[in-house]
């Protein structure tokens, strides 16, 4: 770890715009300003909170980009203490959720929030997504210098990964339990892990795994999810929301529907809010969605492979691979591709939580390129 700073260049304030990442601000940016503006459409029809609800998501959207701005403000060798103090509160977090006495399994399926004063509703498991991929490059990186010898890290790896994805799977939310693991996977594979492992890991999950998660954890209306996804038409109850979705998608056109008839798409200002965009914004809209979103995962990647150590590469491959979860899997979902679960668009769906957790990883990635740029 360099040691040649000073300790007032701890705060980058001399070079904050020069060292700031344009290219990963403008595709945020602009992608949660979509998100309000097709927010602001979809929760002004039958929606009785409007606008409160509306207020509130912008709120978190400022908040966040403040939190962002302190993030950037820091060294960038102060993440490690950033990362092991958010795993550290998501934990206990977690911890209070199923003993909290606020469950809202008849809403939503599984109990996974709190009831904070002051925040609301706030779900642990988001923050811990950060607080897994930050301990993890920490114990990756030992792990690469030799620090630390593999049975040992592998060790480390499980006693940090084992209670949050045990409490996680209790609630039962198995869409972040599945976002967890393929970034850990992606940072794996990062670190230098040999293909030929990952075939034999595929092939246990494929043999082993799913018929266990199926036999064993799946809830019966997940199953038909999954079967009507496989069997168009197998169970028309199932697919309501799929066709509802699919149907406004089509509604959009090319530059938005405006005839005033809009599509009743359930859950369309959080789970389906893509095709939300596709009925206001039309193809035009969820066209430049994707491309922002591409566009952002790419410049990730190339921050990755500009970092001066290997940790930073690790989260930032880690982060991002959480982010690519989400784009892929919602917009997939809406469309018809992938299985219904309840993973949000990030910076668009409707939820204070998600958005400042959200911010919080984008900080962290900005910090990550502002420190590349300093080299």
């Amino acid at each position: 770890m360099p040691g040649n700073k000073s300790g007032i260049e701890k705060l980058r304030g001399n070079n904050y715009l020069r060292t700031v990442d344009y290219y990963l601000i403008v595709p945020i940016l602009m992608l949660t300003v979509i998100g309000l503006y097709v927010l602001s459409k979809v929760l002004a029809v039958g929606y009785d909170a409007y606008p409160g609800n509306l207020y509130r998501q912008i709120t978190a959207a400022v908040i966040g980009i403040v939190i962002t701005i302190i993030i950037c403000l820091l060294d960038t060798h102060f993440l490690w203490i950033i990362g092991w103090t958010i795993y550290g509160v998501a934990l206990f977090l977690l911890c209070l959720v199923p003993i909290d006495g606020y469950d809202l399994t008849w809403k939503w399926g599984a109990d996974a929030w709190l009831n904070l004063p002051v925040i609301g509703n706030f779900q642990p498991s988001e923050l811990m997504k950060i607080g897994l991929v930050m301990g993890a490059a920490d114990i990756f990186e030992r792990m690469s210098d030799k620090r630390v010898t593999l049975g040992k890290g592998v060790l480390y790896l499980a006693l940090t990964y084992g209670p949050p994805m045990l409490l996680i799977l209790k609630q039962p939310d198995f869409g972040t339990a599945m976002v967890i693991v393929f970034s850990f996977v992606c940072v794996l594979f990062v670190w230098g892990m040999k293909y030929r492992y990952f075939l034999l890991g595929a092939s246990g999950i494929i043999v082993v795994g799913i018929p266990f998660v199926w036999r064993f954890y799946l809830e019966d209306y997940q199953k038909r999810r999954i079967l009507s996804l496989v069997f168009e038409g197998a169970d028309p109850a199932s697919e309501f929301n799929l066709v509802q979705s699919k149907a406004a998608i089509a509604s959009g056109g090319l530059t938005g529907n405006n005839t005033g008839v809009l599509i009743k798409v359930p859950v369309k200002e959080s789970d389906f809010v893509f095709s939300a965009i596709s009925e206001h914004l039309g193809f035009i809209g969820t066209t430049a969605v994707l491309i922002l979103a591409f566009f952002f995962l790419c410049r990730c990647l190339f921050v990755a492979s500009r970092t001066s150590r290997k940790s930073y590469s690790f989260i930032v491959v880690g982060l991002a691979a959480s982010f690519a979860f989400h784009f892929i899997e919602n917009m997939g979902m809406s469309v018809g591709l992938l299985p219904i679960t309840g993973i949000p668009l990030p910076f668009i769906s409707l939820g204070g939580t998600a958005m400042m957790v959200n911010y919080i990883s984008f900080g962290i990635i900005l910090n990550i390129s502002m420190e590349a740029k300093q080299e």
